[in-house]
Order: structure tokens, then sequence, then C-alpha cells
């Protein structure tokens, strides 16, 4: 018997059955629907994980930190966790690493006309920006290395600006860009009214203005780099010395530079694990939102595993419909089996035979249960996404831009693990058949 008589077979003695077989179809559909619909949460989950996280952070973004106090470890150039020029060089060979600059900080003041506002601004190296893959606003552009005082905007800076001499304070945007002159100065007390507070003129710190403007506003207004300014390393490590010269402290260096601080920026998140573990092992210190995101990520496994584990049990509930379809189909069709058997039908097809309507059963099932899915996929992801949100959130997920996804490669596995719960679930009804005495089977007739 060739294969498209052995299918043609399976078909008809399907069809003869209709009502056993589509109940059998059914309980399969069932079960492949309740598995997809469940993982799809998971994977909606681990979606709505990173959404959060990648509005808190960039994921690329690693934060190196020295393993003890700067000034103590420029005495100590050879100790591991000291990041230096050395360091940061190694750090740019490692595997996976697209981009690494030093970092320092100043909180400094920066005056636009009558309006001030006291921010972090942080020195890095302007080539990098590009690589960190940072976005301005239209009209604007990231700093480059012929800038010097120039400053570069965090989305949220420009509403801190306000009058110090006046009450009202309407947290509007200050248009930094069509500000054509700035100051930027370590006086906390700059553009405010002078108090008088007793002390000798001479005693009183002067601090150094310096004249800036504005080259740019980065479009992300949730992370990290919302919050503060950037400029020129080089220029701010000159304003640094100069606060400290008039504060009277310390500029004393060994020569060789020490930071404080480094950004990585790694091309793939999916590295960001592993190139923290090796920084760490070289001693350093390491802060990355993709941290968060792996721990979250063990959250949204587990509960996959959950909900997948409740949809196993409605497939297992229809593998036992399809043993129980065929081993009824056995005793039915006892007569016609042991005819096939007397004309010299090879026992290898009729026990394929049973396999193929057993595997038919568990295919259209699959096929017709991830239909189902994916239109209960869809569903919750609009009508219903309100509610399952509520719900969601008390573990802290469902706030992302969907709630279900189902990955092509989990469609076509659930179809082809549909197909294989049916052959496998018809394999002892198939090995009966194909052991059945021909004689017996015709005298019980």
């Amino acid at each position: 018997m060739n294969s498209r008589d052995l299918i043609d077979l399976c078909f008809r003695n399907l069809l003869r059955r209709r009502t056993r077989t589509l109940l059998a179809v059914v309980g399969v559909i069932v079960g492949t629907c309740a598995i997809v619909v469940m993982m799809s949460i998971g994977f909606g989950l681990t979606d709505s994980y990173q959404e959060q996280i990648e509005s808190y952070g960039n994921l690329h973004m690693i934060t190196v930190m020295s393993n003890g106090n700067g000034q103590m470890m420029q005495q100590m150039q050879d100790a591991k966790g000291v990041i230096n020029d050395k360091a940061l060089k190694d750090m740019e060979k490692m595997e996976g690493v697209g981009a690494v600059t030093p970092v320092i900080s100043e909180y400094l003041v920066i005056g636009a006309g009558k309006k001030i506002a006291q921010t972090e601004v942080q020195g890095i190296r302007p080539e990098v920006l590009e690589k960190f893959n940072y976005k301005v606003l239209d009209g604007g552009r990231l700093l480059n290395s012929t800038d010097e005082y120039e400053i570069l905007f965090g989305n949220q800076v420009p509403t801190w600006f306000q009058d110090p001499k006046s009450s009202d304070w309407s947290g509007t945007p200050l248009d930094v860009m069509s500000v054509k002159k700035m100051i930027i100065t370590g006086d906390e007390n700059y553009g405010q009214k002078k108090q008088n507070t007793g002390e000798d003129e001479s005693d009183k710190v002067v601090y150094k203005e310096y004249e800036t403007r504005a080259v740019g506003v980065l479009e992300n207004p949730d992370d990290d780099s919302a919050y503060c300014a950037y400029m020129n390393i080089e220029a701010l490590e000159d304003i640094s010395k100069e606060i400290k010269k008039a504060k009277k402290e310390s500029t004393f260096s060994s020569g060789s530079k020490t930071y404080d601080q480094a950004l990585v920026y790694v091309t793939d998140i999916n590295d960001s694990a592993k190139i923290s573990e090796q920084l760490r092992d070289q001693g350093f210190q390491t802060s990355s939102p993709s941290d968060w995101l792996e721990s979250m990520k063990e959250t949204a496994k587990m509960i996959q595993g959950i909900l997948g584990g409740i949809g196993g049990i409605s497939l297992l509930v229809a593998a036992l419909g399809i043993t129980n379809t065929m081993i009824m189909s056995i005793y039915e069709r006892t007569k016609e089996i042991g005819v096939m058997k007397v004309i010299g039908a090879n026992l290898r097809d009729i026990r394929k035979m049973f396999l193929l309507e057993a595997g038919l059963i568990g295919f259209l099932g699959g096929v017709v249960g991830l239909a189902f899915s994916f239109i209960v996929s869809l569903l919750m992801n609009t009508v219903l996404k309100d509610i399952i949100s509520i719900a969601l959130g008390s573990i802290g997920g469902g706030g992302g831009s969907s709630i279900s996804r189902i990955p092509i490669w989990l469609a076509v596995a659930a179809v082809v693990f549909a197909t294989a719960i049916g052959v496998i679930a018809g394999y002892y009804p198939a090995k009966r058949a194909m052991n059945l005495s021909a004689l017996e089977s015709l005298r019980n007739e």
C-alpha cells in the first residue's frame, strides 16, 4: 500500500466516525490553545519587564566604578579595580564592547538670563555619544570633539530653570537652544539675592564663571540621561580644578589619571551579564539596568512554566481522548483488520494507518488550536488589555505595549508538539491492531 492510498484511507476512516473524531480534535484544540496562550502571557511579561527597564535606563550601558577612593587609587596604579587609561583600553578590547568612556561629574549652576538651574554635569568623551546611540531633539546635535564648554542637556533639565528671585515656578521647559549665552559656574549662590552673612570679604569663595551654550537636548524623557547635562570631559576637568582652587582644596595628582567611574556600551544586551561578570572579576564594581532585567526574566520564566504546566494538563487529557478513540476504533474495525491481514496487508502498513490517523487528529487539533490562540492573543492585546493589565499588575507586569506575544517558533512548536502527542497516543492502539490475530478477528465477527 503506497503512502497516497494510506492517507486517503485514514481520512475516510476518520470521516466515518465524525462525532468521535471531532471530540478528539476538540480536546487537542483546547490543549494546544491553553499551552500557547499561557506561554504567550509569559513572553508578554518578559517584554513588559524589558520595556519598563528600558524606560529607566539604557540596557546596553554598564556603569563601572572604581573599587576604592580615587585619591588612594592614584598611589596604586596596578591595583585591581583602578579605572585608569590602561584599564579603559582593556575594556575597549573586550569582546562585545562597543564603546567606553571615563566619567567625571560636578554639581554646577547654569544661568540663562535671570533663570538658573542646578544640575549634575557629567564629563565624557564626546566621540562616544553617537556610539552610545543617544538621540537629540530636532534642531540640536550631540557633542563633538571641538566643543569645549558647550552643554548637551538631558531631557528633563530644561524644566528646572527658574528665576530664584521670583516665587512663580510653572515648570515650563526653557528653550535652551534659543538662549545665545549661558553661564556655568560652581557658585551655588549664583543669580540669587545676596545675603549678609557677616563674613570677611577676603574669606569669601570666588568662583570662576564660564560662558557656554546648549548644543542639543536628548530625546528620552525617562532614563538616567534625562536628569543630567553633558560636556567635554577635558573642559569639566578644568572647571573642577578651578572649583577646588577657589575652595582652597588640594589639586595634587600623581601624574597618571584615575577615574571614579566609566561607562561601557555593550553592543548586544544579551552579553551584558557576561561582560559585567568579567569586569567584577577584574575588581571593578558594576551596575546596569540589564541586571534587573535578568532577575525579572527569571520571574517571568517561573510564571511561564506554571502557566505552561496548566495548559499541558489540558493536552494530556486530549492525549487520553485520542488513545480512547483509537482503541474504540480497533474494536469496531476488528473484521476490517482481519480481512486486511488475510489478503496479505503488511503489518507495518496497519500500524502506520493507525499512527497516521492519531497523528492527523493531533495535527488538525494543533492547527485549529493555534488559530484560536492567535485570536485570543489579539483580544488580550486589545479588548481585554486593561482588565488583564490590572490582574498582572499584582506581579509587576502588564504595563507593556502587549499582554501576549506568540513567537513564530512557539507557533511551529505547538503544531509539531500536538502532532507528536497524537502519534504517541496512537502508538499503543496501533501496536495492538498490528498484533491482532486475523483468524481470531474474523471468528469474533
